[in-house]
């Protein structure tokens, strides 16, 4: 399922600590941060969370007049990839064909290695992921 760019308008509250984040569109899906740029960062991840489980996206609001925003509220459109979040996202195995030494394979099964977990667990710590 291709989506590409998606749009979606969400309220930004600031409570004095933290910036609430609330999707006009997307009932129930909301996140925060302890800063704009953050509140930004998990707010795309949130929408992306909740759009990834739909075969049909909601239309998005474009016009706010019937929306009275407080004093410590704003408007802002928080855009995603879809394409590229599912690309991120995919917990799909797929099987990659490897070499090792014959004696590191003996050793290693005689003290039952998860080949597939091991060499998951060094490529997140070699690329900084978790």
């Amino acid at each position: 399922m291709k989506n590409g760019l998606t749009v979606f308008p969400a309220i930004f509250t600031y409570d004095g600590k933290y910036y609430n984040v609330d999707f006009i569109d997307l009932k129930g899906c909301s996140t925060f941060g302890d800063s704009i740029q953050n509140a930004y960062l998990m707010a795309q991840d949130a929408m992306g969370l909740y759009l990834d489980g739909l075969t049909n996206f909601p239309k998005p609001t474009l016009t706010f007049s019937n929306i009275t925003l407080q004093k410590n509220q704003f408007i802002s459109f928080v855009s995603i990839d879809m394409d590229e979040y599912r690309k991120k996202t995919n917990n799909k195995a797929i099987k990659k064909t490897l070499t090792i030494p014959s004696w590191l394979n003996t050793l290693a099964e005689k003290n039952n290695i998860n080949f597939s977990q091991v060499l998951q667990e060094a490529l997140k710590e070699k690329l900084g992921v978790d």
